[in-house]
């Protein structure tokens, strides 16, 4: 008996199992290099159903591709930034693609009753409306003084300057991100001016999310930094080999959508290099497609680029270039998408973005902070735009159209980037940020990001259950 083999035995009669002889035959038929890790893996899971022997059935699904053909896995990509690039230049670019934005959003506020009083600002500044009117436009400038409020809104006729003094609507225009799309009802003041009544964003409705019609379940994670010294590459492995496990819950697993961030990338920060194991982009890009090779050919796995990734770091991003990645496109389960991109899982609309404007909005609103992502990411759910704020750490390029609009309500929105998990529900919109799998670096703890990583986020999609699987404690 080949000494890996006996090694692996040993290891389970130590934790108190015996093995059934008709797994024998199926032990020399695994290779060698996980054998170690299989068996770890199903003294965990049986030991949890307070169950001692290891048969043949445990074995085999590491050698023999048993795939349960009852479970659904139909999907639809909705959307894809990838073929859609097509980048202007500089002020007529960004004229363009700001008029695109407003455009959009207020074909979405057009389903208020409110907007069959709709004036323009033009109109408003030359007098021609009567009491109260409703204007809407993007947020340009905010000004906060003790007593009151100054918001400058921009539409396609002009500017105008709006007072907000009720207490109540303060904290609605203070937390307000800049440059995003809003609706409001505003009179004359008696002083000269325009008082502003009410504020309006764009929002998504309530709604009811949609099922899968058979028990299936998509993995979300996020932030490999495959090539960084802090890569969690024994705790990535064990998690790519629980997926091919006899846990009943794997068994199920028909979907696995990665936002970003795949590699570390090169020249990414000052003194990058000092964190790195592999210096050279492809060969980290090789590094991943070696490690993500080993995910069960039934499984499909949507991928989209992070900032850390090759290709464009401007949002929206194209998928990562083909020339970096050969081994990861020409794969029959793997989808590689741009960011954002929206995809139908066993009818499940799913909105994955790697989530950089996150940066933004956490730094700009008050009462928001890194711990708890899914708040900001709740925040962009309500101006119904990926990447709102202009000028600011999130690069945006000038595009013809905006391609960062939420126009489809997603029933799941999931983003990575922040390194934190972090679940919420928003008027049926399951909003996850899915953490990492690399260790806190110095940057993140200079500026104190605690990342929780290590772990997989795993939604049921018939009944929108959520749980998450912890590879660093092995424990759910």
């Amino acid at each position: 008996m080949k000494e890996e083999v006996s090694s692996a035995i040993t290891y389970a009669l130590n934790k108190g199992f015996q093995i059934h002889p008709d797994a024998f035959k199926i032990l020399e038929k695994i290779d060698v290099k996980e054998l170690q890790n299989i068996i770890k893996q199903i003294v965990r899971e049986k030991a949890k159903q307070n169950l001692f022997l290891i048969n043949r059935n445990d074995l085999k699904m590491f050698v023999e591709s048993e795939v349960d053909e009852t479970v659904e896995d139909s999907h639809v990509i909705l959307f894809d930034p990838t073929k859609k690039v097509t980048s202007a230049e500089g002020i007529v670019g960004f004229t363009t693609l700001f008029l695109d934005r407003y455009s959009k959003l207020l074909k979405i506020m057009m389903a208020r009753s409110q907007s069959k009083r709709l004036t323009s600002i033009a109109d408003v500044a030359s007098g021609k409306f009567r009491d109260e009117t409703f204007i809407a436009g993007l947020l340009m400038d905010r000004k906060i003084d003790r007593d009151v409020t100054k918001l400058v809104i921009d539409d396609p006729t002009g500017s105008i300057e709006i007072l907000v003094f009720n207490k109540e609507l303060q904290e609605s225009a203070n937390s307000l991100l800049m440059d995003q799309f809003l609706m409001a009802a505003i009179a004359s003041g008696k002083n000269g001016g325009f008082i502003a009544r009410e504020l309006l964003v764009p929002d998504v409705p309530e709604h009811i999310a949609s099922r899968s019609k058979t028990e299936t379940y998509a993995v979300l994670i996020s932030d490999l930094h495959v090539g960084s010294k802090y890569f969690m590459e024994k705790e990535f492995a064990e998690f790519v080999l629980w997926l091919s496990s006899p846990d009943p819950v794997a068994r199920k697993v028909r979907f696995l959508l990665v936002c970003g961030d795949i590699v570390d990338g090169i020249g990414i920060f000052p003194n990058q290099d000092k964190e790195l194991l592999l210096m050279d982009v492809d060969e980290q890009m090789a590094k991943a497609a070696q490690l993500l090779d080993k995910i069960p050919k039934h499984i499909k796995v949507f991928i989209i680029p992070g900032n850390h990734d090759p290709g464009r770091r401007a949002l929206p991003q194209p998928a990562i270039p083909e020339k970096h990645n050969m081994g990861l496109w020409n794969r029959e389960n793997f989808f590689m998408l741009g960011n954002p991109s929206v995809i139908v899982v066993n009818g499940v609309k799913i909105l994955m973005f790697h989530g950089q404007s996150l940066d933004d909005v956490v730094g700009t609103t008050p009462g928001l902070s890194y711990a708890q992502p899914a708040r900001a990411m709740r925040a962009l759910l309500r101006t119904r735009h990926l990447s709102p704020i202009y000028g600011k750490r999130t690069p945006i390029a000038p595009e013809l159209e905006d391609f960062m609009v939420i126009n489809d309500v997603p029933d799941i929105y999931h983003s990575g980037h922040i390194h934190v998990v972090d679940l919420e529900m928003y008027k049926g919109t399951l909003i996850v940020n899915s953490g990492a799998w690399q260790t806190q670096t110095p940057y993140q703890a200079s500026v104190g990001i605690n990342p929780t990583p290590g772990i997989a986020v795993i939604v049921n999609l018939a009944t929108m259950k959520v749980f998450t699987k912890n590879f660093v404690e092995d424990s759910d």
